[in-house]
Parts: structure tokens; C-alpha cells; sequence
């Protein structure tokens, strides 16, 4: 694992090698989708790395950390196609995701570069995650992480390609939290990017976000929704007489805070929504319902066989004593993301005061006793600078591509509505999720190329992408045909 701050730059030379010898090729529900492990499902997992700025607010810290990225070229029209930047975002970066930014890429003749976020996977200037080492873990300071590489990615390609101040168009990517980001890089670096796609794109820091478990509600279907709102109360009684037995039948012993357990269960039913599977939930857990049947052995045989099992969650991830962990680990990302939680955005998922389908002791006070608990005193997300300093849905960028799916309950945090030069885009069917335009359905596990077919209405996921297509075509012709007059 290459990490520690360092000084310095790397050689010009040592550039143009490092991109001659490469091979061609919310935890919350947010970081989930991004543990991958069948070779198949990247485009490349060739690490690169380069010398990365530690504090870019600061004219006196020039410290330096090694920061990891990833290029796939095999459609790259040499000299001057266009490069996407695929942003990562809040788990370890281990590749480029093969999803449908292979398609795209190689309609365009783009080449696809991707760059781990800071304290992410091995991109960590630490290895002691203590709160005060965490201070440069920021979506502002990432945003100028991604400036940075792209002017070194550009100026390296220019030394390779034997030429110099040549301008590439560059085009964003993200989803989820990296949607959000690809926004806020065409809102903050304008002249870096000729667009930005923001799938998914949680641009509004939520304080209370009640309109989440209110989605699941509407996502679920009124009799799905219903055995849900039972088997929790049924969980909540038994846990009252017998709490040792209901954890060990959904094998969360570990979880001793009651918030934990409860948030854990939250989660688990969010998953078969967010990333279209909602038939492993709803079909039996209605069946059961029907016929008569133990809700919470059923809800138990899901979590553990489906969230726990296929899905391939780690019961640790709930529990704030893993969250106090401050030694860099492979489950570090936990801590990493719950702390961008508790200083920026919050999307504190509490329990609406009526009709919640979640327990209602997942609540405000939960969530800022865990930010004291595992951060120390005086954390806690400051909502109001963030949408201030970016608009939240109200943001006046331009040339940014917001798409959501129907389903998907972190669409309440997206800009929903069309503006000008800001186009927004609802794919609407039974499992159009996070991220449906890119991944496909289901979104876990990746469907190959982002391969639609199994999305229930495949037209609607088409239409969207051909939308996509036009603007992202639109907006690369202008770009380039500025960069034309600009250089007369």
C-alpha cells in the first residue's frame, strides 16, 4: 500500500512512463455498490499514482500524499478525443468500473481516466485516522483534487503525445456522492470541463431527511410497506423481552447500541429499493404476512441470506466501535464516510413523526450521538454552509446532467427539476434505482456495460441514455469549437 505524506514532484520522465506502461483494458448505502471483485466487472484495475497537494486552502502546508488513479484507453481517439474523468467516491477505488461509460467511451473515442478520493482505499495521506488527521477530508477538498489531476493528467498526456499546451475536451462523471461531486467540479471549474454527468447526485446536504424513509414507503407498495411497518414493531417488542436472541437470529450480537441494531435493519430494506431487487424483499415478506406466518424469521432469513450474504455487508459496519477505529484498515472507509456525514452533509435518515416505516428510535439524537461518540465533542454538519457554498438543488452551474431513479429514496437530495442548461431526468420503472442510467438494473450486482434489459421497462432507461447522449455530444461539439476560436 503506498501512503505517507511526502514532498516533492514526480520527473517529467517518470510521467511519461507511468502512462506508456499501462495495460489496456452513503458503510451506508451510498459506498456499498462500490465493492466489486470479479476481474470482469472492471474495464482496468492498473494502479498509477502521482504526487498529490495535502491542503490546497493552505499557502504554507506543502506537504504531499500519494494519491492512486486509473486510465483505460483502449477507445481513446488519439490525439484529441475527448477524456472522461470518472470520479470515485466514498469507498476504495480498486479499478474503473466496467458500466456504461464503456459504451459511452467508445461512441465518443473518449479515454476514461479515473482518481481514487483522498483517505479512500490507498490514496490515505495516514495511517492513523484520528479526528484531527481527518481535517483534510473534504468534498472541497477533493473538488481541487480532481482540478489538480486533470491539469497533470492533461499536461502528461501532451508530453506523451509530443506536444504542448493542447487542450483535450474533458467531460465528468459521477454517482451518488461522485455525482454530487461531478456537479460541484462543473460549478466550481468551469473551464476544466465542458460538462458534467451527475447521476444520482446528492447535491442537498438533508439535516432531518425524513423524505428518504418516506420514499421507501412509496417505493415498497402499500402491502409491502405494510409488513415492514409490522415486523418492526414485532422487532421492537421482542427485543424489549429477549433482545439477545432477536440479534443472534440476524446475526448482529456485536451490535450493543440499540440505534445500531435499529439502523442496521433500516438499511438492509433500503438496499432491495436503492439497488433494484425490490422482489427479494416484498415477495416474501407479503407472502408471509398473508399466510399467517413469522414476519421477523422471515425479514431474518432476507437480511442474513440476501444483506449479509449475497449482498456482502459486514454487521461492523453499524457499530460505532468499529466507527472509533482510527487505524487504517481495509474497513476504514466506515469511519472515513460517517465523518464526511457528520461535518458536511448529514442525510441523517431519521424516522419520519408518522407512517415511518423505520423505527422511530433511529432519530435525530441517534445520529449526533453517534458524531459525539465516534468523533468527539463539538462535530456535528454544518448543512447550512454546505448548501451555501454549493446551492444545493438550487445550484447555477450549467451544462450538468442530473438523472435519478424512481425508486431510488436519495433522489430527494437531487436536483428533480429541469433548468435552464441543466437538464434533470426521471427514469421511471418498478426498479430504476441509484445510479439506473449508468448501472443498469439490477445496480448490485453490476450489470455488465450497464445492461438494462433487466430493468422492468428497458425503453425508459434507452430514452434517458439517448438524452444523455445528445447533450453530452452537444456539449463536447461547443467546447471544442470555443477552444477553435480561442486559439486563432
Amino acid at each position: 500500500m503506498k501512503q505517507g505524506l511526502q514532498v516533492g514532484v514526480a520527473s517529467v520522465l517518470l510521467l511519461v512512463l507511468s502512462l506508456s506502461t499501462v495495460s489496456r483494458g452513503f458503510a451506508t448505502p451510498l459506498t456499498l455498490l462500490n465493492r466489486l471483485s470479479e476481474s470482469s466487472n472492471y474495464l482496468t484495475k492498473e494502479e498509477i499514482w502521482f504526487n498529490q497537494t495535502l491542503d490546497h486552502f493552505s499557502p504554507y502546508d506543502h506537504r504531499r500524499f500519494e494519491q492512486r488513479y486509473f486510465e483505460f484507453l483502449d477507445h481513446f481517439r488519439t490525439p484529441d478525443g475527448p477524456i472522461f474523468l470518472k470520479i470515485c467516491g466514498e469507498a476504495a477505488c480498486n479499478g474503473i468500473a466496467n458500466d456504461y461509460i464503456s459504451v459511452l467511451a467508445e461512441k465518443f473515442g473518449a479515454a476514461v481516466v479515473s482518481l481514487e478520493h483522498r483517505y479512500y482505499g490507498k490514496s490515505s495521506p495516514f495511517k492513523s485516522l484520528t479526528t484531527e488527521n481527518l481535517r483534510y477530508l473534504s468534498s472541497k477538498q477533493a473538488l481541487f483534487d480532481l482540478a489538480v489531476f486533470r491539469q497533470y493528467y492533461q499536461e502528461s498526456l501532451n508530453i506523451k503525445l509530443n506536444r504542448t499546451k493542447a487542450e483535450n475536451p474533458w467531460f465528468v462523471f459521477g454517482i451518488s456522492y461522485p455525482g454530487a461531486l461531478s456537479a460541484w467540479f462543473r460549478l466550481k471549474f468551469p473551464h476544466l470541463t465542458c460538462g458534467s454527468l451527475a447521476s444520482s447526485a446528492v447535491v442537498l446536504a438533508v439535516y432531518n431527511f425524513t423524505e428518504f424513509d418516506q420514499q421507501i414507503g412509496v417505493s415498497a407498495g402499500e402491502e409491502c410497506k405494510a409488513a415492514l411497518q409490522e415486523t418492526n414493531q414485532l422487532i421492537e417488542q421482542r427485543l424489549a423481552t429477549n433482545g439477545k436472541a432477536v440479534k443472534s437470529l440476524f446475526r448482529a450480537d456485536e451490535l450493543q447500541i440499540e440505534g445500531d441494531f435499529f439502523y442496521f435493519l433500516a438499511d438492509a430494506a433500503v438496499i432491495a429499493f436503492q439497488y433494484g431487487n425490490p422482489d427479494k424483499l416484498c415477495s416474501p415478506l407479503v407472502e408471509a404476512k398473508n399466510a399467517g406466518e413469522d414476519l421477523v424469521e422471515v425479514y431474518a432469513k432476507y437480511v442474513t441470506e440476501y444483506y449479509l450474504g449475497s449482498f456482502g455487508v459486514d454487521v461492523q459496519t453499524y457499530n460505532q466501535k468499529h466507527l472509533q477505529n482510527t487505524t487504517l484498515s481495509e474497513g476504514s472507509g466506515d469511519r472515513l464516510w460517517w465523518f464526511q456525514v457528520c461535518t458536511e452533509v448529514a442525510y441523517f435518515q431519521v424516522a419520519p413523526a408518522n407512517d415511518s416505516v423505520r423505527s422511530s428510535k433511529v432519530d435525530t439524537r441517534y445520529h449526533l450521538d453517534l458524531c459525539k461518540n465516534v468523533f468527539g465533542e463539538g462535530i456535528f454538519p454544518d448543512v447550512t454552509a454546505t448548501n451555501i457554498y454549493y446551492g444545493g438543488t438550487k445550484i447555477a452551474g450549467s451544462k450538468i446532467i442530473f438523472t435519478n431513479g424512481s425508486q431510488d429514496p436519495w433522489r430527494h437530495a437531487s436536483k428533480q427539476i429541469s433548468s435552464p442548461d441543466l437538464p434533470s431526468y426521471l427514469i421511471t420503472c418498478h426498479n430504476c434505482g441509484h445510479g439506473t442510467d449508468m448501472r443498469g438494473c439490477p445496480q448490485s450486482p453490476l450489470s455488465i456495460e450497464g445492461n438494462a434489459q433487466n430493468c422492468s421497462s428497458p425503453d425508459a432507461v434507452h430514452k434517458i441514455r439517448q438524452k444523455i447522449i445528445e447533450d453530452i455530444d452537444l456539449w463536447l461539439s461547443e467546447c471544442q469549437e470555443d477552444s477553435g476560436r480561442s486559439s486563432i
